[in-house]
C-alpha cells in the first residue's frame, strides 16, 4: 500500500495565488476603491457624474445626447413667445401668459445654467431660438426711445379708492405739468379733494362715475361709455332688471380744444381681474369692457384719438387686439424700458395704458409714486 504523498508547504506566494483564484467568487464584479480612500471615478463606478444610471462599462452620452429635457423645454419656450396667441384661454391661461410674456425671457438664463452644467451641446444650441425669438419681441422695448419737444402733456393715474391722501396725489400730479390728467377709480368722497386740488392748475374738468379729465384746454361733448360687463350669474338670474344694482360709468369720451384742431379722447377704467380655484384668471369684465371700448373709438371715426386709463392687462393681451389694432401704446413708441405701472411698490405689468391714433407720441415715462398702488404713467405727443 503507497502512502499519500505530505502536502507542499503554504508559502506566501502560494496563498496569494489561491486567493486570487477565489476572489471573482467573493469580491462583487467592479473595481474596488483604491488604496487610499479615494472615490472611484467616473470610469471606475461605472456612474455618470450627474449619478443617472446606465449599463455598467457603458460609454457616456456624447454632448449632443446629454440634457434632453433641457432641450426640450428651450424648444418648447421658444415657440411659446412668438405663438402665445394660440395657447387657449380656458381659465384664462392665455391671458395670464400674456400679461407676464417679458417676465418669460428670465426662464433663459435658468435653462443656460442647466445645459452648462450637463455640458449639453444640444441644450445650448436650443436656446439660441428662445433669445432670438424674445430679442424680436422684446429687445426694442430695452433702450430709450425718447425724442426732443411735443405739443401736449398727458398724464394717466389709477389714484385708488383706497388712497389715504387724495390732496397729496392731486399736488404731485399737477406738479407734473401735465396738460391732461386722466384719472381713474375715483370715490364719491374723495372726488371733491380732487377738484378742489386740481382747481387752479386745470381749469376745465369732466367726471363721469368713477372716471375723471382734467384739463388745462376747453373740453365739450362730454358723454359716458358703456365699458361694463353688467351683472352676470345666478344671482342676476333671479333678480328682475329693474332691481340689479346700477354701476357707475368707467369711461368717458371726451373732445379736447387744441390749438391745432379737435383732438377725441377717451378715458377708462377696465374691470378687475381675479384669481379664483373655480374659474382660474378670471377676465371676463375686463374683456367685455375691453371689445366696449374697441368698438366705442371703432365708431367715432375720429381723426386724432388719445385712449388713457387703467386697464387691468397689458396690450400684449389677445383682449385687446381691437384697440391694439387701432392705436399704438406711446410706451411702445417713445418710452423707456417695459414701463411696468403696478403694483407701485414692485411694479411687474404695464396695465395702465397711454394709446394714440393720429398723433406722434414723442416721449413717455412713468411718474413718481403716489398713494396709490399704481404708478401714473405720461406721455408727450405732437401733431
Amino acid at each position: 500500500m503507497s502512502r499519500t504523498q505530505p502536502s507542499a508547504p503554504a508559502t506566501p506566494g502560494r496563498v496569494r495565488r489561491l486567493l486570487d483564484e477565489v476572489r471573482p467568487a467573493v469580491v462583487p464584479a467592479r473595481q474596488r476603491r483604491p488604496a487610499g480612500g479615494s472615490r472611484p471615478s467616473e470610469g471606475d463606478s461605472g456612474l455618470p457624474e450627474d449619478g443617472s444610471r446606465r449599463p455598467a462599462g457603458g460609454p457616456r452620452p456624447g454632448p449632443w445626447r446629454r440634457g434632453p429635457v433641457l432641450t426640450g423645454c428651450a424648444l418648447l419656450l421658444g415657440l411659446l413667445l412668438p405663438l402665445h396667441g394660440t395657447l387657449t384661454d380656458r381659465a384664462g391661461l392665455g391671458s395670464l401668459v400674456e400679461t407676464f410674456l417679458p417676465w418669460f425671457g428670465l426662464c433663459v438664463p435658468v435653462l443656460l445654467a442647466g445645459a452648462l452644467l450637463r455640458r449639453s451641446a444640444a441644450a445650448l444650441v436650443a436656446l439660441l431660438l428662445p433669445v432670438t425669438m424674445w430679442l424680436h419681441l422684446f429687445g426694442g422695448l430695452l433702450g430709450d426711445r425718447s425724442q426732443a419737444g411735443g405739443d401736449l402733456t398727458v398724464v394717466s393715474h389709477n389714484v385708488a379708492a383706497e388712497n389715504r391722501d387724495p390732496a397729496g396725489t392731486a399736488r404731485e400730479l399737477a406738479a407734473s405739468g401735465a396738460d391732461l390728467l386722466a384719472l381713474e377709480e375715483l370715490t364719491d368722497r374723495a372726488r371733491g379733494t380732487y377738484e378742489k386740488a386740481l382747481a387752479k392748475a386745470y381749469p376745465h374738468h369732466v367726471v363721469r362715475g368713477t372716471v375723471g379729465l382734467w384739463s388745462r384746454l376747453p373740453l365739450s361733448d362730454t358723454r359716458s361709455v358703456d365699458v361694463l360687463r353688467g351683472m352676470a350669474g345666478p344671482l342676476a338670474e333671479t333678480l328682475r332688471p329693474e332691481d340689479r344694482p346700477v354701476e357707475p360709468p368707467r369711461a368717458l369720451r371726451t373732445t379736447v380744444a387744441t390749438g391745432k384742431g379737435p383732438l377725441a379722447v377717451y378715458v377708462a377704467h377696465l374691470g378687475s381681474v381675479r384669481v379664483t380655484a373655480g374659474s382660474g384668471f378670471w377676465t371676463d369684465s375686463r374683456d367685455a369692457g375691453a371689445t366696449k371700448l374697441a368698438a366705442a373709438v371703432a365708431a367715432g371715426h375720429d381723426k386724432r384719438v388719445l385712449v388713457l386709463g387703467d386697464f387691468n392687462g397689458t396690450t400684449d393681451d389677445r383682449a385687446f387686439d381691437g384697440l391694439t389694432s387701432r392705436l399704438r401704446s406711446a410706451q411702445d413708441v417713445a418710452g423707456a424700458g417695459f414701463g411696468f405701472s403696478w403694483p407701485a411698490s414692485f411694479p411687474v405689468a404695464r396695465i395702465d395704458q397711454i394709446l394714440v391714433r393720429g398723433v406722434e407720441p414723442r416721449s413717455a415715462w412713468l411718474l413718481p409714486a403716489t398713494g396709490s398702488d399704481h404708478l401714473p404713467v405720461a406721455a408727450r405727443i405732437s401733431w
